[in-house]
């Protein structure tokens, strides 16, 4: 009976990872098809959207690679992501220690009202953006997203690595200042080291919000060459009432597989960065 139980909890378990597995694959695998599929095949209502009517064809990408900027939009998005992340570490980790180690309500209600920031809507922020972008010349550059973006990474990363900070024992910090460490020395010696999941998460949250941000690159870039990949997208493969659909879950394709294989590679250090600040040390 027990043998039973055994064998039948195991195939509900693996039934229930199956279930979770297909449904979060499902996105993927029906770019994957559409992207090879004929115009014509994926325009017939009559026909199997996940059977290939007609033979598979490459003519989606060749639209995507040829006739539109998209791999400068790649480039774009990388050089933006990349400048973003280190902005956001640089303020981002010396805030949330600073908030971690005040002692007292104030660091809490000054994290609070940190992360409250975040949850401020672009559709709100950008038209003050915009008037400080064109005092600063900035229009119809990849610099506006450089500045403007840091105002929903930092805030939201602040908050976060201040919960991780909290978890680190003082002790440990104290420890190092007392074998001839400055604060800075321990931070960077002791802290640091102990930080990378919080670090990854920060990291892998602000270039993800980077990519999918929409309003203030369709806001802050006129000229199609330095359009980012959320804009230039549905800008240049939805013309009026006309969707290019092969190319659009093609280049959707290309742009979300990297960062779920980056997801994958670093999920418990990812996980771990999001939880770990409740965990009472």
């Amino acid at each position: 009976m027990a043998e039973a139980r055994k064998v039948a909890g195991s195939v509900v378990n693996f039934g229930v990872v199956a279930a979770f597995t297909g449904f979060a694959a499902f996105p993927f695998a029906w770019m994957a098809i559409t992207m090879f599929k004929q115009t014509r095949d994926l325009l017939d209502p009559a026909g199997n959207p996940f059977i290939y009517h007609s033979p598979p064809t490459l003519e989606h990408l060749r639209v995507l690679f040829q006739d539109t900027l998209f791999l400068h939009w790649v480039g774009n998005t990388i050089f933006v992501g990349v400048v973003v992340v280190l902005i956001t570490l640089l303020l981002a980790v010396p805030a949330g220690y600073s908030l971690a180690r005040l002692t007292g309500a104030a660091g809490e209600r000054l994290g609070i009202g940190i992360f409250l920031t975040y949850l401020v809507p672009p559709t709100i922020l950008f038209i003050p953006l915009s008037r400080l972008v064109a005092m600063l010349g900035l229009q119809d550059s990849l610099w506006a997203l450089v500045l403007v973006y840091p105002s929903f990474t930092v805030p939201f990363c602040t908050w976060l690595l201040m919960g991780f900070f909290k978890v680190i024992p003082k002790d440990l910090e104290e420890a190092a200042m007392i074998d001839g460490h400055s604060r800075l020395g321990a931070f960077v010696r002791v802290i640091l080291p102990m930080s990378v999941a919080g670090l990854l998460t920060t990291i892998i949250f602000s270039f993800t919000l980077v990519m999918q941000e929409f309003v203030y690159g369709l806001t802050f870039i006129t000229s199609s060459k330095n359009l980012t990949i959320s804009v230039g997208v549905p800008t240049f493969l939805v013309r009026g009432d006309v969707y290019f659909w092969g190319s659009l879950m093609g280049a959707c394709f290309l742009a979300s597989v990297p960062i779920a294989i980056l997801y994958n590679l670093f999920v418990d250090r990812f996980i771990a960065g999001f939880t770990v600040g409740a965990v009472k040390g």
